[in-house]
């Protein structure tokens, strides 16, 4: 075994073999995979080999499609079989809204390039003959479904990457990870030790104790799963007799089930309700080529379901019951990228879908790692989406209603209850005492909408029972005052005596004087948007010292983080705190919301002493706050950030205060209402790192001329030159009875030309709205526009002004 190496990639299952591989291919040959005892050794190696395209993030669907493609290469470069079946599938809908959410498939699939086609359960029962076509009320037909050998497809992974100049290093336990003082990683094994840059764990059902090796708790955990093989089919042998073909992959989401042709039998698998957690504080090292006990009971409600839907069922034998362990991350999603404040170490885990993901999680691994940038938009699976609140019981929770819910429908609407309430404000009570409904971000409890007694979130595609309260909440605001719980915003402190100089480089506005703020885009090298902040120069209001407040997406917070640590200088000049709930906020808007303030507090709040985008300090009530006149509702507005202790004595004050201007309370739903009139758009949704500050509509942001060489200036100004590819418009959408969530096509004379970000509908306007991204060739064709929602193609007229207060006169007045 090598001593030393460029990388380490620790675990010998799909995804490190595919890591392995795909650096190998990027031309990072002194590589070496560690395997603690055979390849796939873990959880590949009893995988039921499935593999399909469908992902809810449209994001992982393209990395799937990649997986899926590469199969071929791989194989060819190996000379290992890797076992690919492409059946093509078949999703099957038992309800109503379960086809709808189906129907919305089929329509990311038009600007994704997947192949999805909506038909009916007798079309579907031609495809496979198996199901019975009256427990259906409709379906769609995928061309790329498919399964393989999973241990084929590992193996051929590793032999492309010896191939390519890589090394695996079989029966080789890892057993400590120590940091150098020089910032190289040394590898401990049982048979020596490999000093390496990088170390990537892709640990699998062990990726909890590599992670701990370095003092990482990753938010994994292992689940019990089981799938059933049948004995040979007569329905079977005859479909492959008639047709030549096997038959196609089935997922029946009513029923939790998965099937597919196995030999002359069927496999089918469910993700039923009664879970059961596996060694869910330590993985034993021993565990091997070993199952667990089957329990037949647990899986009996699912297939009950199961023999129902397919009848054939009931006339056959069970062979085999496979029951092993899969490791989930709480969304089911993978854990993937560079952990914060461990520099040189990288995960890979919790990849369920190995044989659906692991290609696409190798990639991006690869290119981060290789290029400082995954090369896609990941952050379905970036290993930051997650913070220290996600505890081993708050993973162990959140895991068993994923498993649980695996195939179950997540309306919009829809807040999941498990571990849960977990952060809380100081105010969580008093506003749930007036009906606020919760949901949660970044592990903190948010206010959505304030429900009237005996009412209650009804789950649905469509305006549900929300509805006409989020339009009351909507008009508080435009006819007097509102106010909002926005302690979820991320916020952070910068202060030293290189603090300014940093800041210039890293953001791509024109720092603000002091007292003031501005709305600050940052960049990545490519020029591409990686964060959108509210930035503003504390000054002399900084009681630390001069310093600068910066308020961002709250979801991105640890994402940020490790961005912003990176970028630090050695010499110690600037320090930046995340403040997290050290910081609460409050935030008041509407044409009354200058007289509540000035009613609250003995500071002057005119318009000459406190204009637009001001910051300053003042006392509310008794309470000491940092206010700042700026709102997202884009009506007069100021944000207040207090400490904890005084966030309850603020809030009763302007709530006092307030009851003669009409005060109520609104929620995130009533604020994405009143943004949306706006054209304002969010992280996450319009602002991404695929996209540039010209094509999302922040280009007048950007101080393109300023001294400074901020990261990303020299590829914005090429932007700029060139135009990019897209941009982001709003559109008034003739709806009928729903709205636009995200992910739907923008259709443009006849054909697929771009997509939805996001949208809702603008209570105030009475308008339904949709924000999205469209070439730049048709950006400014006012018709011609359709959106397809709920598989129905609705006229859009592209809304170039916003539709409210589109002087700024309110905002500024």
């Amino acid at each position: 075994m090598k001593s030393h190496a460029k990388v380490v990639v620790i675990g010998g299952g799909v995804v490190g073999c595919s890591v392995l591989f795909h650096l190998a291919r990027h031309g990072w040959t002194d590589v070496v995979l560690l395997e603690r005892d055979e390849l796939t050794s873990g959880s590949t190696w009893h995988a039921a080999g499935g593999m399909h395209t469908i992902n809810g993030d449209p994001n992982v669907a393209k990395l799937q499609k990649y997986t899926i493609n590469l199969y071929k290469e791989i194989e060819e470069l190996s000379g290992q079989a890797t076992g690919v079946h492409l059946t093509g599938g078949v999703l099957l809908a038992a309800t109503e809204a379960r086809l709808d959410w189906l129907r919305g498939v089929v329509a990311k699939g038009r600007y994704l390039g997947i192949e999805l086609e909506e038909i009916s359960p007798n079309e579907a029962a031609e495809l496979m003959p198996l199901l019975d076509p009256k427990q259906f009320v409709g379906a769609v037909r995928n061309k790329e479904d498919g399964h393989l050998d999973p241990s084929g497809v590992t193996h051929a992974y590793a032999k492309a990457a010896r191939k390519l100049g890589a090394e695996v290093e079989r029966f080789t336990k890892v057993e400590d990870i120590v940091r150098r003082a020089d910032g190289l990683w040394r590898v401990i094994t049982n048979k020596g030790e490999v000093v390496a840059e990088h170390v990537v764990n892709a640990g699998g059902l062990w990726a909890r104790e590599v992670g701990r090796m370095v003092g990482l708790e990753l938010p994994v955990l292992a689940m019990e799963h089981m799938y059933l093989i049948t004995e040979d089919m007569p329905e079977v042998a005859v479909w492959n007799a008639k047709t030549g073909t096997e038959i196609i992959h089935a997922v029946d989401f009513d029923g939790e089930l998965y099937l597919r042709q196995e030999r002359g039998g069927m496999l089918m698998g469910t993700y039923e309700k009664a879970n059961k957690p596996w060694s869910e504080y330590q993985t034993p090292w021993n565990f091997g080529h070993e199952l667990l006990e089957p329990d037949i009971d647990r899986i009996a409600p699912s297939l009950e379901v199961g023999f129902r839907h397919f009848p054939a069922f009931q006339n056959t034998g069970i062979k085999q019951i496979i029951n092993g362990p899969f490791t989930f991350a709480p969304d089911g999603n993978p854990l993937v990228g560079p952990v914060r404040g461990l520099p040189g170490f990288w995960v890979a885990c919790g990849v369920m879908a190995g044989f659906s993901q692991g290609g696409g999680v190798g990639l991006a691994l690869s290119n981060w790692m290789i290029e400082g940038d995954p090369g896609a938009d990941i952050w379905a699976m970036d290993v930051a989406r997650y913070g220290d609140w996600a505890t081993m019981a708050y993973t162990n929770a959140k895991v068993r209603e994923n498993y649980s819910r695996r195939f179950s429908i997540r309306f919009p609407n829809e807040e999941l209850p498990a571990g849960r309430p977990l952060k809380t404000t100081p105010i969580y009570d008093l506003l749930s005492a007036k009906g606020a409904q919760w949901g949660v971000a970044y592990g903190l409890e948010v206010p959505l909408w304030y429900a009237p007694e005996g009412v209650k979130d009804e789950f649905s595609w469509r305006r549900s029972s929300d509805f006409t309260q989020v339009a009351k909440e909507v008009r508080t605001v435009r006819d007097g005052v509102g106010l909002s719980e926005i302690s979820s915003f991320a916020k952070y402190k910068v202060t030293g005596e290189g603090a300014a100089a940093w800041l210039d480089r890293m953001l791509a506005c024109k720092l603000p004087k002091p007292g003031r703020m501005t709305l600050a885009p940052m960049l990545k090298q490519d020029g591409r948007l990686i964060g959108d902040f509210t930035l503003a120069n504390l000054g002399p209001l900084d009681r630390d010292g001069d310093g600068w407040f910066l308020a961002g997406s709250g979801i991105a917070e640890q994402y940020h983080m490790r961005w912003f640590e990176r970028h630090l200088p050695d010499d110690g000049s600037v320090h930046i705190e995340a403040l997290g709930a050290k910081l609460t906020g409050l935030s008041i808007a509407g044409p009354n919301a200058r007289e509540l303030l000035a009613k609250a507090t003995r500071s002057e709040v005119s318009n000459a002493a406190f204009p637009f985008m001001a910051m300053g300090r003042m006392d509310i009530g008794m309470a000491p706050c940092l206010v700042g006149r700026v709102s997202y509702t884009g009506d007069l507005g100021y944000e207040i950030w207090v400490a904890p202790e005084y966030q309850r004595a603020a809030y009763q004050t302007l709530m006092a205060a307030g009851e003669e201007f009409g005060i109520g309370l609104f929620g995130s739903r009533a604020l994405n209402a009143l943004r949306l009139e706006k054209n304002y758009g969010s992280w996450g949704r319009e602002y991404r790192p695929i996209y540039g500050p010209l094509e999302a509509g922040l280009d007048r942001f950007v101080a393109y001329s300023k001294d400074a060489d901020f990261i990303g200036k020299a590829a914005a100004l090429v932007e700029r030159k060139q135009g990019g590819k897209l941009r982001l418009r709003a559109f008034v959408v003739d709806a009928d009875d729903a709205d636009v969530i995200g992910d739907e096509p923008i259709w443009f004379d006849g054909a697929v030309r771009g997509w939805v970000t996001s949208g809702g509908y603008a209570h105030h306007s009475k308008k339904s709205i949709a924000i999205g991204y469209v070439p730049k060739e048709i950006a400014d064709e006012s018709d011609g526009f359709e959106i397809e929602l709920l598989g129905k193609r609705h006229a859009a007229r592209m809304q170039a002004t916003p539709l409210f207060d589109a002087n700024l006169e309110r905002m500024r007045a």
